[in-house]
């Protein structure tokens, strides 16, 4: 039987996700609308500008810095190879956005879904059941049919 205690950080753990999800979705139509006079690439400089003072902000205000020198290595390539994927990533989004729907540039963009799922599989170990699996298929084919049709 799962407690009342765990119920609840399940519950605070999937409002958190649909927050993301909501933040998510006004990214790409700010996005779309505020890289519609410029060009992507210099779009997205602005944007890493903000979430970098926002995130310094929060951090500092939150007595969560940590020193530098007291992360270890492994870490930080990880955290920097996450960070050049990230750049990549946005890099990317931004230009196809500049040139396509949102709503049809986004859910390609979600399928993101689909390939963490396989790569958690293959390179963390992870174990998915036959629903987790169901799911991830109705994912890539809803992604697929907003995009296509």
């Amino acid at each position: 039987m799962i407690s009342p205690l765990n119920r609840l950080a399940d519950l605070r753990n999937h409002a958190g996700a649909l927050l993301s999800a909501v933040f998510a979705a006004l990214t790409a139509i700010f996005a779309k609308v505020g890289v519609a006079q410029i060009n992507s690439d210099f779009a997205t400089l602005i944007r890493t500008v903000v979430i970098l003072f926002v995130l310094a902000g929060i951090v500092v205000a939150t007595g969560q810095w940590q020193k530098p020198s007291e992360i270890p290595g492994r870490t930080w390539l990880f955290l920097a190879l996450s960070g050049l994927a990230t750049g990549a990533s946005w890099l990317a989004y931004f230009r196809v956005l500049k040139l396509g729907d949102a709503a049809r540039v986004a859910p390609i963009d979600k399928l993101s879904i689909v390939m963490v799922a396989i790569f958690g599989v293959l390179f963390l170990g992870e174990k998915l059941n036959l629903m987790n699996w169901l799911g991830v298929v109705f994912i890539a084919a809803g992604a697929l049919l907003l995009a296509v049709f």
